[in-house]
Formats: C-alpha cells, structure tokens, sequence
C-alpha cells in the first residue's frame, strides 16, 4: 500500500531497523501485554523525534512525526498509543525550553538527558478521560518546604513500566491564593510512585497502560513548571501545544491501524474493487484530514483557529475509521475471522480514538459555536 509505504519509509529513515525489528515479531505477540515494542522503540532512538536538533534530537516537523505515527501504527497500534504521550509531552516542553528563561536549569538539564538516555516521559495528565481536558489535573500538591508533596494516580498511564519521568499536571496556589495549574516532572525512581496493575482489556495491551499511584511524593520547586508574574501565559502556551500535539499524533496511529488492517484487506483481494475502492477511500482520506491539519499548523495556523481545524479532523477521522475498519473486516470474511484474531484485533485497536480527551459530546457545541462566529470554549 503505497502511502504506508511511504509512512514506514519515514520511520526507517528516523529509527532506521525499527520497521523490521517489529515486523519480524508475530502481531500477537507484538500487541501482547509483555511485548518488547517499547524497548525495540527505546533502542532505535525512539526518544529523541521530536528533541530539536540543538539537543541532539531528530528535530522531526509536525508533518514528519504524523506520518512516522501513521507507520508505527500500521504495525504496532499499543506502541502508536503508547509513545504519543511521550512525544507530545517533549514536543510541548522543548517548546517552552527555546524562550529563554521559560525553563529552570533542573528542567532543562533533565530535557537535555531524554536523548543521550533515550528517558521515555510518560503523562499523568487527563489521557483516557474523556470528559476532561488532557492537562485537568489529576493529582493533589501540597505545598511545602522547597517544593510540594503530591498523592493521587494515574489510571490508565501509558509507558507506565518504561517510563523515566512522569509529568503530572497540578494545581498550585496561585499569587491571589487561587489554585492554577502547573506541571511536575517527577522521576519514576522517586520514593512514593509505585506501578499497579490495571488495563484489563488485550487490545492495546502492549502500551503498558497500568497504575500510577504518587502517596507522599516529593518534587522540589524546580522540577514544576507554572506561571510566573513576567510570564503569566507559559501554562496556557502548554496547553495549547499539547491538546494540538496530542490530538494530532493519536489520531495519526489509530489512523496507521486502519490503514494496516486496509493493506491486509488489499492484499486478499477479498470483496470487489468497488468495495476495497471505497475502504481505500475512507481510510486515505481520514489521515489526509490529519495530514493537512499538521500542514496547516506548520504554515502558521494558530490560536483558536488550530484548535478547531484538529478537533474537526480528530473526529472526522474517528468516524471514518471505524467505518473502514468495520467494513474491512465484513469483506476479509468469516473463515478470515475463525482463523485467526489478529484482524480483529488490528479492527479493534481504533475504536479507543473515542476514549481519549475531549470526547465529543463535550466539544461539539464549542465547535459549532465557533464555526458560527462565536468563541471556541472547550470545557
């Protein structure tokens, strides 16, 4: 299928063996809960795609990163997932660490260790919620001597056993005593967090998405990212970057699995060609939303604007991707179905797009409001 092809040359050409390394494991086994996708991922540079280059990383663009998700996906759709969380954490961080003084120097020492140690960050923010923004706190601080002590968890928290640093967005009494939000970089080898079994289910079993519990957690002040007087916009610049960076990248690798479990219907030659033409169609045309969403925002698409364009193709894929992959699986056939799970599995791995934050119900009013003139005010 020539534009997955073109998505795994993307990855090969930044994580060169990555493809066939995961390729050369069964898909069952690739997709099981001890699957080694995320330590193949960590050995082949994984860590560094979106660490600009001046840190050592692959500096990869907006528009790169989709397409290497859209790869990573066809083959790995838990590795996809997985690796979302660290990717757009680092890409909102290293965006902060290019405005001087915007980052302490502990901040930025522990960004510029994420390549030279291939550190995974792992999100304790609101994935999975979906009635939530992805930066809703989700854990208590309390203030103290040098820093705060966090309690609270995480359930589900991707890279939850790869981890090296778990970010956990906070509320933090402001300068008028109000709370605000902030953000904790929290090593994963800090007394107080522990990992907990939790993800039942064996689709998407291989992102590790487990427990994080934090009882009695210490983080000094200059591992927590908040506003200042000078810079009273730095948490609303996270925000913004990450839903756009999140929002962007997971729907690519929900998008990569359709496009997966699509090659396989092609290479079967099952239903007829107006029947694979319109799968082809569906499937295509989902991440070219995605795609040229990323363009958009790369040419200069900002504020509100860009919020919207990544909502509407968010959910525009998710419905157009369940569909594909539902009529993809019809046309591969029952004995298909009876032989073997890994089409099923592959088919189910894209219906959890609709679980991540915002859901849309709580984004469709805001969405209409905004394409009417209106505000965009997501809740």
């Amino acid at each position: 299928m020539r534009s997955l092809d073109t998505a795994r040359d993307m990855v090969e050409f930044y994580h060169p063996g990555l493809v066939k390394a995961l390729a050369d494991i069964p898909y069952a086994e690739r997709e099981a809960p001890d699957s080694p996708v995320i330590d193949l991922f960590r050995t082949h540079h994984g860590a560094g795609l979106l660490v600009p280059k001046e840190y050592d990383g692959h500096g990869a663009s907006l528009v790169e990163a989709v397409q290497v998700q859209r790869g990573l996906g066809s083959l790995s759709p838990s590795l996809a997932a997985a690796v979302t969380m660290h990717h757009f954490t680092v890409a909102t961080l290293y965006a902060l660490a290019a405005e001087a003084d915007r980052l302490t120097p502990a901040q930025l020492e522990l960004l510029a260790s994420v390549v030279s140690e291939q550190r995974l960050l792992a999100s304790g923010w609101a994935e999975g919620r979906t009635q939530q923004n992805i930066l809703t706190p989700s854990v208590t601080a309390e203030p103290v001597p040098g820093g705060f002590r966090l309690n609270g968890a995480k359930k589900p928290c991707s890279l939850s056993r790869s981890m090296s640093v778990l970010t956990a967005s906070i509320a933090v009494p402001g300068r008028d005593g109000r709370p605000e939000l902030a953000l904790a970089l929290v090593p994963a080898a800090t007394p107080g967090l522990s990992v907990h079994p939790f993800w039942g289910s064996d689709i998407l079993a291989a992102a590790q998405s487990d427990e994080v519990r934090l009882e009695n957690v210490m983080v000094p002040d200059e591992l927590v990212v908040r506003t200042t007087a000078e810079d009273p916009h730095r948490l609303d610049d996270l925000q913004t970057a990450g839903f756009i960076w999140f929002e962007l990248l997971i729907s690519a690798g929900y998008a990569g699995a359709a496009a997966g479990l699509t090659e396989e219907l092609l290479s079967s030659g099952r239903g007829s060609p107006e029947e694979r033409a319109d799968i082809v169609i569906q499937t295509e045309s989902a991440f070219e939303l995605v795609v040229g969403t990323a363009r958009a925002i790369r040419d200069g698409l900002a504020g509100d604007a860009a919020v919207a364009a990544v909502l509407i193709a968010r959910f525009a894929a998710q419905s157009g991707l369940v569909r594909a992959t539902g009529q993809a699986l019809e046309l591969l056939g029952g004995m298909d179905f009876i032989r073997s799970g890994d089409h099923a599995r592959l088919a189910a791995s894209v219906r959890p797009l609709a679980f991540h934050p915002p859901s849309r119900a709580s984004s469709a009013a805001a969405l209409v409001q905004y394409v009417d003139g209106g505000p965009l005010e997501l809740s």
